[in-house]
């Protein structure tokens, strides 16, 4: 199957996901539902061991495209985000991500998601929807379990950009490794999971996400029902999304 903004492979277990949206793959509507369509393809697949998330280009992902986000777009872009992580959460074996570059707003909630995530040394991280207006939904729903509460708040409020090695510290990311060995790290870093068994990794993987008492599905509609009933219904929202478009500094009416 040919896609347009991504490119996948699967073999020895490993399946691939590269995204493929030049020049900074931003993830619009239709390479979202290409993505939904490889892990709803994937779910149940019982030879299937890792999935990994790479990137062609200049970067990981620069976000979730913004134009449309607006308006009526809004429930459709915010449905199709989130059946990504249904479908990751769903096919249950373990995720990782490969970045470098920029990895930002959903973009990098793509990749925090991940079970696991190996960074190249260049990369950024962070979540700046709050500067035009909006919350990361995932980011507010995984966040805090991943770094703790206060990490999580400072990162989501404030927007700002964090660099590999703060990820790191924080414990967003796994391991960061030079720009150039980002290949041949991962390479080497999904070879254990690869001899294992795919079953015996999927009941760990459920072991240890029960073990949080955690389902992902309930907490995740209650954030979406914030989004779209409170959220995008006031006028900042509507301002800061409309400002980014149009290249302006937000007026904030606090409405």
């Amino acid at each position: 199957m040919g896609y347009e903004h991504i490119e996948t492979d699967f073999k020895d277990g490993l399946g691939t996901i590269t995204l493929n949206r030049p020049p900074v793959n931003i993830l619009n509507i239709a390479m979202m539902e290409e993505i939904n369509e490889i892990l709803e393809e994937w779910q149940g697949k019982k030879d299937l061991n890792l999935v990994l998330f790479d990137a062609k280009g200049k970067c990981f992902s620069a976000g979730v495209d913004v134009g449309e986000h607006m308006g009526d777009l809004a429930p459709k872009m915010i449905g199709v985000f989130h059946r990504m992580f249904r479908l990751m959460d769903s096919i249950g074996i373990p995720t990782l991500a490969s970045v470098y570059g920029s990895c930002l707003g959903g973009g990098c909630e793509l990749a925090v998601f991940c079970d696991l995530v190996i960074s190249s040394e260049d990369a950024k991280y962070g979540q700046p929807e709050i500067q035009v207006g909006v919350f990361p939904p995932i980011a507010a729903q995984i966040m805090p379990r991943i770094i703790g509460r206060k990490a999580a708040m400072d990162l989501i409020l404030s927007g700002r950009i964090i660099s590999a090695d703060e990820a790191l510290n924080m414990g967003l990311v796994n391991k960061v490794v030079a720009k150039e060995e980002l290949k041949s790290a991962t390479d080497k870093f999904v070879k254990p999971y690869l001899k294992l068994s795919a079953e015996v990794l999927r009941k760990t993987k459920k072991a240890v996400t029960a073990g949080l008492m955690d389902d992902f599905e309930p907490s995740l509609k209650i954030i979406e029902d914030i989004y779209l009933d409170e959220l995008m219904k006031t006028a900042d929202a509507q301002e800061g999304l409309k400002a980014f478009l149009e290249k302006r500094k937000p007026e904030w009416k606090n409405e």
